[in-house]
């Protein structure tokens, strides 16, 4: 009995840690870190950068990323006016490529606002690198003196012919250099987010050129809340052999570069929680890769790459294809992707987490539930259920040993009465009772804990999958990916004043934390004063503790322990065991008699 004592004081420790630590220190630290990006931002809107992160020529045998002429940031209207552009128009994108560079530095995502309000704006993904959110993504060639001026940062293309691009109308563009050779750029887009770059260089001089393709992926700003540790955020590759590459930014800040070597096959670009740009290189040619901190003149963050020379013999002509992906991290899309165009383990764009193998497919039953029924909400009430069955054999084993366990209550009274206030004894004759009647004393914890592997899961799937952003369950949930918006401190919207972050009790929180101490006090209240007190606070702190978490947990937990209530009264009935719930209650408020002198 003193070990499974100290087993409840570990949990209630462990609890109490994590409180103070969310408390403490990391809601501190978050405001800190967003205090600090906000000032940083502020810095860099005043001071005198680079119109576009990249050198004035690629002819000198490096790949883009020095800073070039020196101007002042301005507004993503006025930058998107600077130059000629290609319209993009498709079902899920809208935006422009700049003539300048063939640079995608405007991209727009149709189908996504900024908030639930579906008449706030669409989401920006890229911007022009002379706004103050630049952001674009760019392939172009590293050359010599013997090839001339090749395609880069600087390069003005001219379009053949008119019209945008569009699913069905790809667009062509032309570069000739000083030497005559020539430069044909095919432009196609999917009715998603993948671009298809395909580039045919002619050499028309008498002697060899040898050139070497590169692409890259730069932002002048990182995501404005804090990565969380669940979720990766930053840059990210597969590359080949070199396998999975997650880079955060502060590395990158701390070193300037992380270059992993080189790799054949694969991709990178630089990811955020909902959205993401990648880079597909060909697939058999090897290629070097950098993650880099740029600080000359305007800060800013670039994943790129650079494949080996490609030499084109006098007369002939190289064809080179390159994919960029920019967009949201919708599932099916990603899956599509990884198949359609055999990019090895694009779906780890998504960041799955350790036990993927449980996660993701949890997710697939979820969306396949809402394929049906049109509610994410209703999808995660169902997959309760699901999983509920599935682990059916296990909690009615322990229900029906919590069961037997009420059933001793009679002769757990009869030992405290004989062994009065030797505490060793009653816990010994305690222990050989449990073992004479085959019943395990934690049975009352393992409904809880059978919770917690899925719990994980469905908080990982809740939070990193897009699908969830903004999807509505009933009433006032909005946003099963947002904590519940009410707050019991001013009544539930009721009483005019906001409530500080750590008091927003909303109504899901205050339903799971009722069906949590129903749950456990329909147990008998373990004799032991330590793990009576944490049997009792554990709701309250619970309560407190998934507040903070999306809505779609809350529901989810509250939903399980209203299902696991209805299983354990069950399963009582059966084995004539009498459902003390109400006494319980009543003892947990009666009056406690004053002890005798």
């Amino acid at each position: 009995m003193e070990k499974n004592r100290n087993y409840f004081v570990a949990i209630a420790l462990s609890v109490l840690i994590l409180v103070a630590w969310q408390f403490l220190y990391v809601n501190p630290k978050l405001d800190k870190d967003r205090a600090a990006f906000e000032a940083q931002q502020a810095a860099q809107t005043q001071q005198t950068t680079a119109a576009d992160g990249s050198t004035t020529t690629t002819t000198n045998g490096t790949l883009p990323g020095g800073a070039a002429t020196a101007t002042t940031t301005e507004t993503r209207e006025a930058a998107l006016a600077r130059s000629a552009r290609v319209e993009i128009d498709t079902p899920s994108l809208s935006g422009s490529i700049n003539l300048t560079g063939a640079r995608f530095d405007d991209l727009k995502l149709k189908e996504f606002h900024e908030t639930v309000d579906k008449t706030s704006p669409i989401i920006t993904l890229l911007s022009p690198a002379e706004s103050e959110h630049g952001y674009f993504a760019e392939i172009g060639y590293v050359g010599s003196d013997a090839t001339g001026t090749v395609p880069g940062p600087q390069t003005v293309w001219t379009q053949q012919g008119t019209g945008k691009l569009t699913q069905t109308t790809p667009v062509t563009l032309t570069f000739t250099n000083e030497k005559g050779i020539v430069f044909i750029r095919t432009v196609s887009v999917d009715e998603h987010y993948m671009f298809t770059v395909a580039d045919s260089i002619e050499n028309p001089t008498d002697t060899a050129i040898a050139l070497s393709p590169y692409g890259r992926a730069t932002r002048f700003f990182k995501p404005k809340d804090p990565s969380v540790y669940v979720l990766h955020e930053g840059f990210i590759g597969v590359l080949g052999e070199l396998g999975l590459h997650e880079v955060k930014y502060t590395a990158t800040e701390e070193d300037t570069t992380v270059a992993p070597g080189k790799a054949t096959g694969g991709w990178l670009g630089i990811t955020d929680k909902y959205w993401a740009t990648a880079l597909v290189p060909p697939q058999a040619t090897p290629y070097e890769t950098r993650f880099s901190y740029f600080t000359d003149g305007r800060p800013r963050y670039q994943a790129d790459y650079r494949q080996d020379d490609i030499t084109i013999a006098p007369g002939q002509k190289a064809d080179v294809k390159n994919l960029f992906f920019g967009g949201a991290k919708e599932v099916p899309v990603i899956d599509q992707y990884k198949t359609s165009y055999a990019i090895p383990h694009f779906d780890l764009m998504i960041d799955w987490g350790w036990f993927w193998f449980f996660t993701k497919p949890m997710f697939q039953l979820m969306d396949f539930i809402y394929r049906y029924f049109g509610n994410f909400g209703v999808a995660i009430l169902i997959t309760t259920i699901i999983v509920k069955a599935l682990f059916f054999p296990l909690a009615n084993k322990q229900y029906a040993s919590m069961a037997n366990m009420k059933k001793m209550q009679p002769k757990m009274e009869e030992l405290k009465a004989k062994h009065g206030d030797d505490r060793m004894a009653l816990q010994q004759a305690t222990m050989q009772l449990y073992k004479e009647e085959k019943i395990n004393p934690l049975a009352g914890c393992w409904p809880i804990l059978l919770q917690i592997p899925v719990f994980f899961a469905l908080y990982k799937v809740i939070y990193v999958t897009i699908e969830m952003r903004h999807a509505p369950f009933f009433g006032w949930i909005h946003d099963l990916s947002a904590p519940d918006p009410t707050s019991l401190f001013n009544l539930f919207g009721l009483l005019p004043y906001d409530v500080p972050h750590f008091l927003m009790i909303g109504v899901w929180p205050l339903i799971m934390g009722v069906t949590m101490f129903l749950q456990m006090r329909m147990n008998p209240t373990p004799p032991d004063p330590t793990q009576a007190m944490i049997f009792t606070w554990m709701p309250l702190i619970f309560t407190f503790m998934l507040a903070t978490f999306p809505a779609g947990l809350v529901i989810y937990w509250a939903w399980n322990n209203t299902l696991s209530i209805i299983q354990q009264g069950i399963i009582m009935r059966r084995h004539g065991v009498k459902i003390e719930l109400f006494d319980n209650l009543k003892g947990l408020f009666a009056k406690k008699p004053k002890p005798s002198s």
